[in-house]
C-alpha cells in the first residue's frame, strides 16, 4: 500500500499564502492556508494508505487530525525538500502540496500495478501530486520549481528515467484570490470554502 505524503508550511501570517495579499491581510491569508491544509489533511486521512506522512516546516497545531506522523521538512530548495520528503519512504510513496484543499480521497487512492509514476499536473504549469513506486530522491533534485514548466520538466526526467507515467486530473493550485474564489467553489461544503466566505467582502471588485 502507497505511503501519502503531504508538504507543507505551518499556517503563520506573513510565512504563508504571501500572494494572497492583498486583497487579504497576512492574518486572513494564513487562515486561508490553515484551512487549505485542514482540508488536505481531512481527505489523506480517508484515503487508503500504508503511511500518512506530515512532512512540515514548522510545528503541528490543533488543524492536525491524528493518524499521521510528523518529520521535519528538508533544507534548500523546494526540489532538493521533495527529494528528502521521498527518501524518506521505502515503498510507493505519493507526495501533495497543501494548495489544493479540493483533492478527494479518490483522487489519493493510485495503484501502481500498471506504472511507475504519477503526475498530477497543476493549472499554473507546476504540480500538485507526484507519486513514485521506487521513491529515488535523484528523480526530483535539480527540476527546477515554481515556474511554468516545472510540471513538464518533472514528468520528462520521469520519461527519461524510463518510468511508465500515469497522469492525474489537472487541478488549481490557491495562491491568488482569483483561485481562490474558483476552488471554494469547486468544494462550497469544505473549510475553506467556509473560511473564505468569512473574508469574501475583501474579494469583491
Amino acid at each position: 500500500m502507497t505511503t501519502l505524503l503531504v508538504i507543507a508550511k505551518e499556517p503563520v501570517p506573513g510565512r504563508v499564502k504571501t500572494r494572497l495579499t492583498p486583497p487579504f491581510t497576512p492574518s486572513q491569508a494564513a487562515s486561508l492556508a490553515e484551512a487549505a491544509l485542514a482540508d488536505t489533511l481531512r481527505a489523506v486521512a480517508a484515503a487508503p494508505a500504508a503511511r500518512r506522512v506530515l512532512v512540515l516546516d514548522g510545528a503541528p497545531g490543533p488543524w492536525l487530525p491524528p493518524g499521521f506522523d510528523v518529520v521535519r521538512q528538508g533544507t534548500g530548495g523546494l526540489d532538493e525538500r521533495l527529494a528528502a520528503a521521498f527518501a524518506g519512504c521505502a515503498g510507493p510513496a505519493l507526495l501533495i502540496g497543501m494548495d489544493t484543499p479540493q483533492v478527494t480521497p479518490e483522487l489519493l487512492t493510485v495503484d501502481f500495478a500498471e506504472c511507475d509514476a504519477y503526475l498530477g499536473p497543476a493549472e499554473d504549469g507546476g504540480f500538485w501530486a507526484l507519486g513514485l513506486a521506487d521513491p529515488d530522491p535523484a528523480l526530483l533534485r535539480g527540476v527546477p520549481m515554481s515556474t511554468p514548466v516545472t510540471g513538464a520538466v518533472q514528468r520528462e526526467r520521469l520519461v527519461r528515467a524510463g518510468l511508465r507515467v500515469r497522469d492525474l486530473p489537472r487541478l488549481r493550485d490557491v495562491d491568488t484570490a482569483a483561485d481562490a474564489l474558483a476552488v471554494a467553489a469547486l468544494v462550497p461544503h469544505g473549510a475553506f470554502a467556509a473560511r473564505l466566505d468569512r473574508y469574501r467582502p475583501v474579494t469583491r471588485p
